[in-house]
């Protein structure tokens, strides 16, 4: 029999948006302890580790599966890979031994500059070896429209155990694909979803009518919040040197902090974990644009916008694929010199985006996007995102004990963010381990200068130390 699945419309979006200059795959690096997975060459067993990942798989069944389109309407449906191959998805590589951390960062800026093949599951993974230190590395590539941060933060605990202990593989049937659905059956059932849109709104028209108070209560509450959502997003971001065209071609860096000093700041000034992150970016901002000639003058002009991605998930729903995340902006301050002022005023923008309204009216625009024609949805994203705020900073809670990869422990964790269009920088982060883990995506030739923003990153940091008497790390 046949099976698909419809994609909601914020998964059709990262579709839709991606093209030659904006790949739409999120993406990690993680370094592993090589010991345990070498094989009598003192290279990397992929053999181990393929058949490790082979029989996992079926707990994320959308790991083989494809796009297919419905014909006319065009609107993508998930289907089984009737030729899945996980040779094509996993794949090995290796640097000339002793390979460096430099050499290491421009491979997988080469490697997240390549779209996904759309005609297969949209994944990646690639193992390097021969990297200095005795590590292994772990580059996965996923397109958004599969994962959000969190959902894709769970998934990692599919291949990843809490010991070195080696888990046991899971006894499951033989993978048997669904046949995917012919054209008939995709054009029958999107005329029957089409005819229930009317049938729908007949029912919300006939309970109005019925009970018009209740209804003019649930407006009264719901049109302000859509309003002042709306009016926070029709605000346009100041031009910078960092939001220009974008190209096809990426630079990858990293950093790593200490989790407990960056909590020691929070709880000396007030706000949270991400509002010192946000703190530490305006830091480096007014850095990174003071090197490119901006002066403090028209820093304090500027109307810098950040793009913060808000997990919506459900308890219900931990593990689910697709996305289930809103996007609010936050104003980032990054005219204000004084850290301790930056942390409050970054503080008060938070909690007023993510407070329960805040929310809401994100979370209504996703709603609306189901109703919406899916051409209209991308001409709007491709519109919005590009000026509406400056820079996307993504900061995703991961476990804090150490993990394995068939007993190889994961020794670091470096996430990617793609960049949308007119963005030259993305910011990604994820703590693991007590550690959180910076990892900086950019445009090859928009920023040359990468490294001298990482560097920014982390004196902006040691400032926002020593304002708050957090001692030096160990």
């Amino acid at each position: 029999m046949s099976s698909y699945q419809r994609l909601s419309a914020l998964d059709r979006s990262f579709l839709d948006l991606e093209d030659h200059a904006m790949h739409m795959h999120v993406a990690s690096v993680c370094l592993f302890d090589a010991e345990p997975l070498q094989n009598k060459h003192g290279g990397v067993d992929i053999k181990r580790i393929r058949d490790f990942i082979e029989p996992r798989l079926s707990w994320i069944p959308r790991y083989r599966q494809r796009i297919e389109h419905v014909p006319i309407e065009g609107a993508p449906v998930w289907v089984d890979d009737e030729q899945f191959n996980l040779n094509y998805h996993l794949r090995h590589a290796a640097l000339p031994a002793p390979g460096s951390l430099r050499q290491l960062k421009r491979m997988c800026g080469r490697l997240v500059s390549q779209r996904l093949d759309r005609g297969k599951p949209l994944w990646e993974m690639w193992v390097i070896e021969g990297i200095e230190g005795g590590v292994f590395a772990l580059v996965s590539k996923v397109h958004h429209c599969m994962i959000d941060g969190v959902s894709g933060a769970e998934l990692m605990q599919v291949l990843l155990s809490p010991t070195p202990a080696l888990p046991p593989t899971p006894k499951v049937d033989p993978w048997m694909p669904a046949s995917p659905p012919g054209a008939d059956e995709l054009i029958r059932d999107a005329v029957v979803e089409h005819s229930q849109r009317p049938a729908a709104l007949w029912r919300a028209l006939r309970d109005a009518v019925r009970d018009p108070q209740a209804v003019a209560d649930k407006l009264g509450d719901t049109l302000p919040v859509l309003r002042d959502t709306l009016s926070h997003w029709s605000k346009t971001a100041s031009p910078t040197p960092l939001n220009t065209k974008i190209g096809p071609h990426r630079r990858f860096d990293w950093h790593a902090h200490e989790l407990r000093r960056i909590k020691a700041v929070k709880n000396k000034l007030g706000g949270t974990v991400n509002d010192v992150v946000l703190n530490i970016v305006a830091g480096a901002l007014r850095r990174f644009f003071a090197g490119r000639g901006v002066s403090p003058e028209r820093l304090a002009e500027l109307n810098y916008r950040i793009y913060c991605p808000v997990s919506v998930r459900a308890k219900g729903q931990r593990g689910s694929l697709g996305n289930q995340v809103v996007m609010i902006i936050v104003d980032l301050p990054i005219g204000e010199a004084d850290v301790a002022a930056r942390q409050a005023i970054i503080s008060a923008s938070t909690s007023e985006q993510k407070d329960e309204k805040g929310l809401l009216g994100a979370k209504l625009l996703v709603e609306v996007g189901e109703w919406t024609p899916a051409t209209l949805i991308t001409v709007a994203a491709r519109i919005g995102y590009g000026n509406r705020a400056n820079l996307v900073v993504t900061n995703v809670p991961g476990p804090q004990v150490p993990l394995y990869l068939l007993g190889a422990r994961m020794t670091e964790t470096y996430p990617l963010v793609p960049l949308y269009q007119n963005h030259a920088l993305g910011i990604a982060l994820f703590s693991y381990a007590g550690k959180i883990y910076w990892g900086f995506n950019a445009d090859w030739d928009v920023v040359p200068d990468l490294h001298d923003f990482v560097v920014h990153v982390d004196e902006a940091f040691e400032e926002l130390c020593a304002a708050a008497g957090v001692a030096a790390a160990d």
